[in-house]
């Protein structure tokens, strides 16, 4: 895979959402050359210790939903540098896998085991919308964090503030903090909210509406979404190895 029949494939997956985010802000590419990249190593995070770890594994390619964060003073350049050093290109892509109908939220609903997507996570007014998916048959909420827990491979958060059974989850995935988002869960009637950080407004607010919540880690509700985007990838070239690259578990949830 050359990169520009890559950056073509990226245009094919995502359409629109490209036109709607700008380039090298919510998406981009660095590093990239003429070779023929035959290892992509995926993983929701830049930073140095993922780099690293590509060298190690004689990746030549990463992909992630996050750019190093520029706000984390020195470690975007410090990535830069080490990817030039290795040879190594790397492509990020944020809002657009979110909103995108393999992203993030559907893929993360999915592996839940919703059957149906009532409502794809879309970009509003500079917040996301909450993804919304339903189950065929109900579940107690323990079962879900249960579920939700043995998918992300970390201990969840969670609150029960009612005792329905779970029928319908809404959903944003990563910093998906917001009470304007608790909100519109209880507005559209959803049993149970699920995200990837808190605050105390968050659990001050599932509190007072009596919305059931769990939250797991920024980085492993977001995984899935670029598993999915590497999996489509390879799909196109079947040449290319695919391998996720490890990353901590070291956000705290308690």
């Amino acid at each position: 895979m050359i990169v520009q029949q890559f950056r073509l494939h990226i245009e094919e997956l995502f359409g629109q959402l490209l036109n709607e985010f700008n380039e090298f802000d919510e998406y981009g590419y660095c590093n990239f050359s003429s070779a023929n990249y035959k290892k992509l190593g995926y993983a929701t995070n830049l930073t140095p210790e993922i780099v690293l770890q590509a060298r190690d594994k004689n990746v030549d390619f990463i992909v992630t939903h996050h750019d190093a964060w520029e706000f984390v003073y020195g470690m975007k350049e410090r990535c830069v540098e080490l990817l030039k050093e290795h040879n190594i290109a790397h492509f990020y892509i944020h809002l657009p896998l979110d909103y995108a109908e393999f992203g993030t939220c559907n893929s993360l609903l999915r592996l839940l085991g919703a059957s149906t997507i009532i409502q794809q996570s879309r970009h509003v007014e500079g917040q996301s919308t909450i993804g919304i998916g339903e189950f065929d048959t109900p579940i107690t909420i323990e079962k879900l964090v249960d579920i939700v827990s043995d998918l992300l491979g970390e201990r969840v958060f969670f609150q029960q503030n009612n005792n329905k059974e779970i029928k319908r989850i809404g959903m944003v995935t990563g910093a998906g903090n917001g009470t304007n988002q608790l909100r519109e869960a209880l507005n559209r009637n959803c049993d149970v909210y699920i995200t990837g950080e808190k605050t105390l407004y968050t659990i001050q607010y599932a509190k007072f509406i009596n919305m059931n919540i769990i939250i797991g880690s920024h980085t492993f509700t977001e995984i899935f979404g670029v598993r999915s985007l590497a999996h489509k990838i390879q799909e196109r070239f079947q040449d290319i190895e695919v391998l996720q690259l490890v990353e901590e578990h070291n956000e705290v949830i308690g």
